[in-house]
């Protein structure tokens, strides 16, 4: 029997809050996952991304077994020693970095053949293999099938294609994962903006069997309102009782739209891109702090809050840091931004239970 259960302890609308039991601990639900892209959540150390208030982060195959090797991370003992998070990790599958990232790739039936963009080298991505990644070589406590992300716009015809390959190498990513107590495999529903095609692919992989379920091919250039128009017919097709996750997303507005039409999980690189961008993140937006109007503002980016980068520093020294270019200036708004939007999760869950979310969905897209 799985060791993976699911608890939904408040709903409100369509929005619920609950705990993702896990074997490494418990994931807080709705959750934000920072991205930890190679071994390494961006200018912070596990340690400020664990006093931020994550529960679970995501690391990314492709990156990972092409540098420094998924075999060489076995030897290692696994991403969790590696990179000394000793919390749950949910791995991609590699699929999206694949069509995007690498030299001369070639699909097939089979899986993608590629060249690394590292280094010219050549692999072969196939359901098999990337389940073996995650599971095996890398340790994820959450796994991804191998999908394709259909990219947009595509057309009816284009994305019904992408869809059912995808439907293929989701079967095949099961079978390769077997059955597991320890580890947890997610499906994806992909299918672009077509309600029938979503509807095909998410009773498709119903029928597989996933321990949760991910809507992929959103947040890749449709738009806010295509995206939660497409989330309105999607996440009712998936089943209650298993977590739902909204891969790559993203703003707060987008998060907390998500949750309101019953996501539960998110990931996504802004928080800590923005904050190597000299970006601080608020309920208002992203706060520039490259402009001269904070030269002189002594005041912290939040008085309030427990995270040392948020309150400890002023703007007027954030300022400094990122206009001579100095390294702490990324780490201080990097881990302020984590903080942020684990505070804001941390905000959603509350109004969930005391059936308030649309107060503060209301509060956050003023």
């Amino acid at each position: 029997m799985s060791k993976f259960t699911f608890d939904i302890k408040a709903v409100d609308g369509a929005a619920r809050t609950g705990t993702l039991h896990t074997p490494r601990g418990d994931i807080r639900t709705p959750a934000f996952m920072p991205v930890g892209t190679a071994a390494t959540v961006k200018a912070m150390t596990m340690d400020m991304v664990r006093s931020a208030g994550s529960d679970i982060i995501l690391g990314n195959t492709y990156h990972l077994m092409l540098r420094p090797g998924a075999e060489r991370m076995q030897r290692l003992g696994g991403l969790h020693k590696f990179s000394t998070w000793d919390g749950p990790i949910l791995t991609d599958s590699g699929g999206f970095q694949v069509f995007s990232l690498a030299a001369l790739a070639k699909k097939s039936e089979d899986g993608v053949a590629f060249q690394s963009h590292i280094d010219g080298s050549r692999h072969m991505l196939t359901p098999e293999r990337s389940v073996e990644i995650q599971a095996d070589l890398l340790g994820a406590d959450i796994s991804m099938q191998f999908d394709e992300c259909t990219p947009f716009p595509a057309t009816h015809e284009e994305a019904k294609t992408s869809m059912e390959l995808s439907l293929r190498w989701g079967a095949r990513s099961k079978a390769a994962f077997g059955k597991r107590e320890d580890q947890a495999l997610f499906g994806i529903v992909q299918g672009s903006v077509f309600e029938d095609l979503r509807e095909q692919s998410a009773k498709a992989l119903i029928d597989i069997g996933f321990d949760g379920y991910a809507v992929g091919g959103l947040a890749v250039g449709e738009g806010f309102e295509a995206m939660v128009h497409t989330l309105d017919f999607t996440v009712p097709l998936l089943p209650p009782a298993r977590p739902r996750y909204l891969m790559g997303v993203g703003r707060p507005i987008d998060i907390i739209a998500a949750v309101a039409r019953g996501i539960d999980m998110f990931d996504c690189v802004m928080p800590t891109r923005s904050g190597r961008h000299g970006q601080a993140w608020s309920d208002a937006g992203p706060v520039n702090l490259k402009k001269a109007c904070f030269a002189e503002d002594m005041e912290p980016l939040d008085a309030a809050s427990d995270c040392p980068a948020s309150r400890d520093y002023s703007r007027a020294y954030l300022h400094h840091l990122v206009r001579s270019n100095e390294y702490l200036g990324a780490i201080l708004l990097s881990w302020h931004n984590i903080a942020y939007y684990q505070g804001l999760m941390a905000r959603i869950r509350a109004a969930i239970a005391a059936g308030t979310l649309d107060d503060l969905h209301r509060e956050i897209a003023k």
